[in-house]
């Protein structure tokens, strides 16, 4: 099918794809806060310590950085426990019960009293958005015909814009406030979503990729009849025993289920460009870059016009994202990925070098800042919404969960490195490399995208059966795009 037929034929699995993926919202809103809330003076006074009149209360690296990776060592955890639930129960079961416990954990940071409990209830917070971010990709991926997956995919990254989006609007309008609330509002906020998002999580078709697994095509031909419009003349049977083949031709490739499986074989290739797709979200420098408030701060800028400029680059990765569908139109994900990593390892480069003016003129501030914009907006037209969409389309059918689990939790160690790495290059009483910073982000990113020349194959308007058979074939990631999967091979 082509777009608009498959829009057409598969209205109602747009909406649920769309449903489903709101829980990313949550992630990506505690994500740039807890990135962001360390501008806000009220916050470093009440769980820092006074470092002397240049730089006033800050919070100790060691504290800044367990704190700041505490949701994603959760993460860790989480997605581990969903990739069994998942299997077991299914992906909206998942979403129901970690929205239960994304309530209650909210509960133990809004009241923390110090900066113990605080990086207790950011751990506890993390293993919900763990299976949020697992389950959303693999179900968008599952409900969505050949033309509508890699749209769907990356509206998940689209989700994660928007939570980041609402957080700095939120501290732009808590800023100048100088008691406790102007850290807790943006902490109760987070209450808004739990309740409607179990609403939606309740009413929503199962994939039947996961009744098909399960053996229980009655069940699955319903959810696909649940997908299409009514008027589609899609056969739901039909689509199930193409199902049926799918998985049937990978149980003959001695396809399990097992994590051990995801390391077995072609599996293994499969599983490493997930992984490390997903990790090239970090490794292109989206740690340092996308988390600007307190770095504008910290590079001369006043409170106000950093979380001005904090709202200004999450626009601009609204905007991305929007754009990476019209890319997806016309080219594929490898395309993308190599042209989106060259431009932003140059643009890394730059502001590595325009941190030396900085230092002495505010005008250079300024330009690194428009630097780092230009940065986001490329980097959400490329490499941030495409990752979502490569993992979702690369692993197995009888892998998936486990294969994005593996991802993301891959992806996760790679940002509490990362993390780590950045709260040391930023904080001023620590390295205070500040945009210097920049020189070694670009350096990893130009790694990331040698990588992906010589290992990322194209996917685009692959049937998750021809994958299979390219993979089993081992073509190499450069022919994957102009080879012919035979109808012989395809029988």
């Amino acid at each position: 099918m082509g777009l608009l037929e498959s829009l057409r034929a598969y209205p109602t699995a747009v909406f649920w794809s769309f449903a489903i993926s709101l829980v990313i919202i949550m992630e990506g809103y505690d994500t740039a806060l807890l990135g962001n809330i360390l501008a806000l003076p009220s916050y470093r006074q009440k769980f820092g310590v006074y470092s002397g009149p240049e730089h006033g209360y800050q919070l100790t690296p060691a504290w800044q950085t367990a704190v700041g990776q505490a949701p994603t060592i959760g993460n860790f955890f989480g997605i581990f426990i969903a990739s069994y639930t998942q299997d077991r129960w299914g992906y909206r079961r998942t979403i129901q019960v970690n929205l239960v416990l994304m309530a209650a954990f909210i509960f133990i940071v809004f009241f923390s009293p110090s900066i113990e409990v605080l990086f207790v209830g950011e751990l506890l917070c993390g293993i919900p958005w763990g299976a949020f971010s697992s389950s959303a990709v693999s179900y968008a991926s599952e409900i969505a015909p050949v033309s509508l997956r890699g749209y769907l995919t990356t509206y998940v990254n689209l989700c994660w814009v928007i939570g980041q989006f609402i957080a700095a609007g939120v501290l732009v309008g808590v800023n100048q406030r100088t008691d406790q609330w102007s850290y807790k509002i943006p902490w109760a906020i987070q209450w808004i979503w739990p309740i409607p998002l179990f609403l939606l999580a309740t009413f929503a078709p199962e994939s039947p990729w996961f009744y098909v697994r399960k053996g229980m095509l009655p069940e699955a031909e319903a959810s696909v009849r649940r997908l299409r419009s009514k008027t589609s003349k899609v056969d739901p049977a039909k689509t199930v025993a193409m199902m049926v083949r799918t998985n049937q031709l990978e149980i003959n490739n001695e396809t399990g289920t097992s994590y051990f499986d995801c390391f077995k074989g072609v599996d293994l290739r499969r599983t490493e460009i997930a992984c490390i797709g997903w990790a090239a979200q970090v490794l292109s420098g989206s740690s340092f870059a996308n988390q600007p408030t307190f770095y504008f701060e910290q590079a001369g800028l006043s409170t106000e016009h950093a979380f001005q400029l904090g709202l200004g680059t999450t626009a601009m990765a609204f905007v991305g994202t929007c754009s990476s569908w019209l890319t997806l139109t016309y080219f594929g994900r490898r395309t993308i990925y190599l042209f989106g990593l060259s431009v932003l390892c140059i643009l890394l480069f730059l502001v590595g070098a325009t941190s030396f003016p900085a230092e002495t003129h505010s005008g250079a501030r300024w330009g690194q800042a428009a630097l780092i914009m230009i940065w986001v907006l490329v980097y959400d037209m490329s490499v941030g919404p495409m990752a979502y969409c490569v993992v979702g389309e690369v692993s197995s059918t009888r892998l998936r969960g486990k294969t994005v689990g593996l991802a993301r939790n891959v992806y996760n160690i790679t940002g509490v490195v990362s993390g780590i790495l950045t709260t040391y290059q930023v904080n001023p009483t620590a390295w205070n490399w500040r945009g210097k910073s920049g020189f070694f982000w670009g350096g990893s990113c130009f790694l990331i995208l040698i990588w992906t020349y010589f290992r990322l194959p194209e996917c685009k308007g692959r049937s998750f059966r021809e994958l299979d058979i390219l993979f089993e074939r081992r073509i190499p990631a450069r022919k994957f795009k102009e080879t012919v999967v035979g109808e012989q091979e395809d029988s």
